[in-house]
């Protein structure tokens, strides 16, 4: 294998507006490719380092679903439970609504969440992170918002819309953090280390940075438009507490160290040295499509053509729609500063891709980037 148009396309990247970028492939648990070029810091012109640590934003998603998966196979939860029977506070929910002259009225929701809806977006949350209740409660608990506090407040906001009716990016993969720290009896940081992140030999993988690792954390940076050059900007806005282990947009990690999660699902679960942080069916569970009539429109970003979206997770359904040299089942998520997951089982591919850009250009890499590595395959 030739990875050499892969080179070539981080090489113009990072020439263009990303200060730095970092792909890692493995093909059947073997790493055969990983390059980063770049500068870690623009004003210093520090190059890439080997195991720098960045914000993970939207990927942790992936990490939080496996985990309340895990419950799912133990029998502590079900998809089809009421949300509510677990965290009462979301029991009496209230829907925002609309008169045709604008007028904006409240009803009682019809619909209970599900736990299903926090998996697939669809539980009629909104991305507003600094809602009045939010703020509210960042304030009585002093800036240190703990996950449980964090469901708590949200769930004194109005739904947008009915539970199950529309798909809409939003905090649910927070609450679902919350619901696996009620129903596991452990912080939800503490069950990620202590089921998923320890077991697969993981170590840069955490909510809250020792001090070592603090050293390794790098900047980021925002491409301004106006300046036509990347200007730092530090700090997670999505983590508007001290101890909010947010499900969301939370963790922080390195390159290799979160490959090793995306290879075991790769997988179907388990790690090349035989840990099993899920079964098989809960893999194939994760990336079918789980969008159907009502919710399918709403998922209409235009790099997700030809995508639907399982539990957590992008999932190809048709390459003739997304114009992606993948398969049928591929499936990953991405984040907020850039980075991306491919992990396709039927190839035994898995590519972790870095770079630590708000305003990322997701739009122009991702899928350039996917189609540059599976054209070496």
């Amino acid at each position: 294998m030739d990875f050499t148009p892969v080179a070539s396309l981080i090489d113009r990247l990072t020439s263009w507006r990303v200060p730095w970028a970092e792909v890692l492939v493995m093909h059947h648990n073997e790493i055969v490719f990983q390059y980063r070029k770049g500068f870690e810091n623009v004003e210093e012109k520090t190059p890439i380092r080997e195991n720098a640590i960045f914000n993970l934003y939207s990927m942790t998603k992936i990490m939080t679903c496996v985990a309340a998966l895990q419950l799912v196979e133990k029998g502590d939860i079900l998809l089809l439970d009421p949300l509510s029977q677990y965290l009462p506070e979301f029991a009496e929910m209230q829907v925002k609504k609309a008169l045709p002259n604008g007028e904006v009225y409240y009803e009682k929701a019809a619909r209970p969440i599900t736990v299903r809806d926090l998996f697939t977006m669809t539980a009629g949350f909104s991305y507003d992170i600094h809602a009045p209740s939010i703020k509210e409660a960042v304030e009585r608990t002093h800036g240190k918002l703990p996950t449980r506090e964090f469901a708590r407040a949200l769930a004194k906001e109005p739904l947008m819309f009915e539970p199950g009716t529309h798909w809409n990016y939003s905090m649910c993969h927070d609450v679902l953090g919350a619901l696996v720290e009620l129903v596991s009896g452990k912080r939800f940081g503490t069950y990620l280390q202590d089921e998923i992140i320890q077991p697969l030999g993981m170590y840069d993988t955490t909510f809250d940075l020792k001090e070592e690792q603090q050293s390794r954390l790098i900047p980021q940076y925002l491409f301004d438009e106006q300046q036509d050059k990347a200007v730092r900007m530090d700090g997670n806005g999505f983590r508007v507490g001290t101890e909010l282990d947010s499900g969301g947009a939370g963790l922080l990690s390195t390159v290799n160290d979160y490959a090793k999660f995306l290879n075991a699902l790769t997988g179907f679960g388990t790690s090349p040295e035989g840990v099993r942080i899920l079964s098989r069916a809960s893999v194939e569970l994760m990336r079918a499509d789980h969008l159907n009539e009502m919710t399918r429109p709403d998922f209409s970003w235009d790099h997700m053509y030809g995508y639907g979206y399982g539990l957590g997770v992008r999932t190809h359904i048709s390459p003739a729609g997304s114009g992606s040299l993948s398969p049928f089942g591929e499936f990953g998520w991405a984040g907020a500063a850039g980075c991306m997951a491919i992990i396709d089982p039927d190839s035994g591919l898995t590519v972790m891709y870095a770079q630590h850009l708000l305003n990322s250009q997701e739009h122009y890499v991702h899928r350039r980037l996917r189609n540059a590595i599976y054209s070496c395959l």
